[in-house]
């Protein structure tokens, strides 16, 4: 007879197989759902993706995870300022440098470098030579926040 304790084995009987199995029934046994807009299963290039284009401040959807759009922009000039109220907003330089202005400072980034602008707070990214950034943001975030319609703002595209 085992030396577990009842309180033991109840726990035990609540983290079972079958209940995770339910979980994830719409899911493949490998666990990478299949057939799923927007969700990878193979490799994504990013500098090929970005080769798709040349319009600047208008971002492309590589990919999505969960809720979130993951998506590459390139940047040269100066941006709107804008805030989004209900998301940080994240920047990760993948080529370049971008200044991300803010009422208090300018934060500068160099490649590889990332930022996440706290969700409320107002902004605007300038390049002064072309950059390649990765984006991360709930879908439907327009790219423009709360600055309303602008020439800048973008429709989600996916590439």
């Amino acid at each position: 007879m085992s030396s577990a304790s009842a309180a033991e084995r109840t726990v035990a009987k609540k983290v079972v197989v079958p209940a995770v199995t339910a979980a994830c029934a719409d899911r493949p046994q490998t666990g990478v759902r299949a057939s799923v807009p927007g969700v990878v299963n193979e490799p994504i290039n990013l500098a090929q993706k970005l080769a798709l284009f040349d319009e600047r401040f208008s971002p492309r959807i590589v990919a999505t995870m969960n809720d979130y759009k993951i998506e590459v922009v390139k940047v040269e000039g100066e941006f709107v300022w804008h805030r989004h109220p209900d998301t940080d907003d994240f920047f990760l330089i993948l080529e370049g440098e971008l200044e991300i202005e803010l009422r208090d400072r300018t934060v500068q980034l160099r490649k590889g470098e990332l930022f996440v602008v706290p969700r409320g707070v107002e902004h605007r990214p300038r390049a002064r030579n072309e950059a390649h950034i990765l984006l991360i943001e709930p879908q439907g975030t327009p790219n423009t926040g709360d600055a309303g319609d602008s020439e800048l703002t973008a429709v989600e595209r996916t590439i």
